[in-house]
């Protein structure tokens, strides 16, 4: 046997050594962490989300690499109380799929968003978006203005920028590349690299030590979330310029929460940004990182809650006029 056959042997067997681990990996994290609530087919991709309340309805959309348990840390009872609440995984994250067909970009994923919401019967919902959840809330106002009230934006990418180094891994054109890696690479490398990853995305903040369970952190550890991120990361730039150009007309209240330590999306560029271009923005800054929803829970749901309550009075003038 020559040389060269024992090696193609050797990256064979490495390769199916690394595809039977990513796959083993998946297998034990979603047995641990299964499907919490239902699901429901938009187009071709079919969404898990989870509900409970009733009353006006309030639609949460998560960010890259995330999925709807990323919002288990705010006090969602307490809106419940007042407020039908709705938690989506995006098409790809968590326990939702994207169909073969379907198009990780922007657009395509706020038209999901719109016809969830018509699927579900909701009345013109108080749209909440976090990081890249923010931009497709914004598509979705763009684009769908007469399916939301309003936009309530949590540390929401508006404008182009570099990447930060925890995010460049992700940063894969080929379609065929990045369904190879997401097979072989992806999930070693991720439980390598997930502290430092984490720091970074949640700093200064400190990470929950229960996050890998609660706020659903080991899902990012299967193979089908790093495709899926990486697809979505690489959609960005088709659509997000022109988008920074139409914010002006957007007719929707627009509410913008930021952490002024921010190591994913600098405030100035994305929140301060889009209130120059949209003048009826409200822009609220408090001390924190990117991840608010989890390490700032209290502060990010009493400001939510002062908008529904905003929003249910307005409505409720407006039945009266």
């Amino acid at each position: 046997m020559t040389l060269s056959i024992i090696a193609a042997c050797i990256i064979v067997i490495v390769i199916a050594g690394l595809v039977a681990f990513s796959l083993y990996v998946a297998r034990r994290v979603e047995q641990a962490l299964p499907a919490q609530g239902r699901f429901i087919n938009i187009g071709g991709d079919r969404i898990h989300y989870v509900e409970f309340g009733n009353g006006p309805p309030i639609v949460f959309v998560h960010g890259l690499s995330g999925q709807l348990r990323n919002f288990a840390y705010l006090h969602m009872k307490e809106l419940a109380q007042s407020h039908r609440v709705i938690l989506i995984d995006r098409p790809g994250s968590g326990h939702s799929t994207r169909g073969a067909r379907s198009s990780a970009s922007i657009s395509a994923q706020a038209r999901t968003v719109a016809m969830f919401i018509d699927a579900m019967g909701l009345n013109k919902p108080l749209l909440v978006g976090h990081s890249l959840g923010g931009a497709i809330a914004l598509a979705v106002g763009l684009n769908h203005q007469q399916s939301v009230s309003r936009l309530a934006l949590i540390a929401p990418l508006t404008h182009m920028a570099d990447p930060v180094a925890a995010f460049r891994g992700l940063m894969i054109r080929s379609s065929l590349l990045r369904r190879i890696v997401s097979v072989t690479l992806a999930t070693p490398f991720a439980i390598k690299g997930s502290r430092a990853i984490l720091d970074i995305v949640f700093g200064p903040d400190d990470v929950p030590k229960d996050f890998p369970t609660k706020g659903g952190g080991l899902l990012g550890l299967r193979p089908r979330t790093f495709y899926a991120a990486s697809s979505d990361m690489m959609a960005i730039p088709d659509e997000l310029p022109a988008m920074e150009s139409r914010y002006a007309t957007l007719r929707l209240p627009v509410d913008v929460l930021y952490g002024r330590e921010d190591r994913i999306l600098d405030w100035r560029h994305h929140g301060e940004a889009l209130k120059r271009k949209l003048d009826h923005t409200t822009l609220r800054l408090v001390d924190g990182g990117h991840m608010l929803p989890v390490t700032a829970p209290v502060v990010t749901m009493e400001w939510l809650q002062a908008i529904a309550a905003e929003s249910l009075t307005r409505t409720s003038s407006k039945i009266a006029l």
